[in-house]
């Protein structure tokens, strides 16, 4: 009966290759005899679970030697009676071949809409380093030897904010059932970069809450990498868009609609001169529109509608030029008049200053001119309309 199941989507993160990233985390060293507990909120429920595992960015053969799953009770610990043993093909462990990924088999265990969910992987040799998450807003937790078998969080002594090999976890409630997912894509204001870590206040979070209180039963899939960039992939901040597109987006379980937010980074890298922000080319606004309208094509032959987002103002970030705000006007432009999108969401209208169209409104900026803070993800979250997804 379960093969016959139809899995839906119930959280996902695109992954990437190992790297400093934006702050201290274990990708570059890896793990050795070392288990990993990873914490994940969910955005629909389901009876039974399972996860994905990606070794996408890995040399070597990677060996997980043992998992589990549970719902998260505060911190690292687990809620009573939760705690699941993950099989593979019904082996307690599995090697995940250099460049590939592993599904677990499923389990019992009742989820509910925005119930945290945690998972335990357990090292038991040297890893090298790890297809990873950067930017997760949320605290995993490591701690030494084999501790998948804990419910409680006393062994987990070290934190990070990243994920590492966890790409999805998929819920299923019976042969019937398959909830519809809408992916929120693009780059770290999709992430939530200048959200309040451990809250859940990214603008894909809000949407979320937004679509539970009008009873609609779609996951939200944040599929956004902290400085991503459309045409160009880089080794800090993921495949270009054009390329993971596919993966992220539309080989998702159930994908109905993505809000396709991306850009400000292909126009704001050249500006500045930081070994992190290359590849910096000088990006046209035609070959960006080129990229988008690929973007919706592809879309559009799997059944997909696309939403398009307006690039919010960052008058005052480093990389804010005469140059750059031309592009972005112009990107705006096109996005809100080209009719090829299925609907529009008019994010840069929505924060910008009353007093001057080129910034963020003090509002609803994080601090740093281009990422909003709380209260501009929630704007933005308000500002799709619901019946576009």
């Amino acid at each position: 009966m379960y093969e016959a199941q139809q899995w839906s989507a119930g959280w996902s993160a695109p992954v990437q290759r190992p790297s400093s990233g934006f702050e201290e985390n274990w990708s570059e060293a890896g793990f050795d005899r070392q288990s990993v507990r990873q914490v994940v909120r969910v955005t629909t429920s389901g009876a039974r679970a399972r996860v994905r595992l990606s070794n996408r960015f890995g040399t070597k053969p990677l060996t997980v030697s043992a998992a589990s799953a549970g719902l998260t009770g505060g911190g690292a610990a687990l809620r009573p009676g939760t705690l699941r043993e993950l099989t593979f093909d019904g082996a307690p462990s599995v090697v995940i071949p250099a460049g590939g990924e592993v599904t677990s088999d499923g389990v019992e265990l009742p989820v509910e809409r925005f119930d945290s969910f945690s998972v335990t992987l357990y090292f038991a040799e040297p890893t090298g380093p790890s297809t990873f998450h950067a930017q997760a807003y949320t605290d995993s937790h490591l701690a030494h030897g084999d501790r998948t078998a804990d419910a409680g969080g006393e062994a987990f002594t070290e934190r990070t904010h990243s994920w590492y090999y966890l790409s999805d976890v998929e819920l299923a409630d019976d042969e019937a059932a398959h909830h519809g997912s809408v992916v929120a894509f693009g780059d770290s204001i999709t992430d939530g970069f200048g959200s309040t870590v451990g809250a859940d206040r990214r603008y894909p979070d809000a949407l979320a809450g937004r679509l539970a209180a009008q009873g609609l039963p779609w996951a939200v899939i944040n599929a956004g990498i902290g400085g991503n960039l459309m045409l160009h992939d880089s080794l800090w901040y993921g495949d270009a868009a054009v390329s993971r597109f596919e993966r992220d987006v539309l080989d998702k379980p159930g994908v109905r609609s993505v809000i396709l937010f991306a850009g400000l980074n292909d126009i704001g890298f050249s500006e500045v001169d930081l070994p992190t922000y290359k590849p910096a080319p000088d990006v046209p606004v035609a070959d960006l529109m080129d990229g988008y309208r690929a973007l919706i094509e592809r879309a559009h032959e799997r059944g997909v509608k696309v939403i398009g987002a307006t690039v919010l103002p960052f008058k005052g970030a480093e990389y804010h030029t005469p140059r750059a705000e031309a592009k972005r006007v112009a990107l705006n432009d096109w996005i809100r008049t080209s009719g090829a999108y299925d609907a529009v969401a008019d994010f840069a209208t929505a924060l910008a200053s009353a007093d001057d169209p080129e910034l963020l409104d003090a509002a609803f900026d994080s601090g740093d001119h281009k990422h909003p803070n709380d209260a501009g993800y929630r704007v933005m979250a308000e500002t799709i309309d619901l019946s576009s997804l």
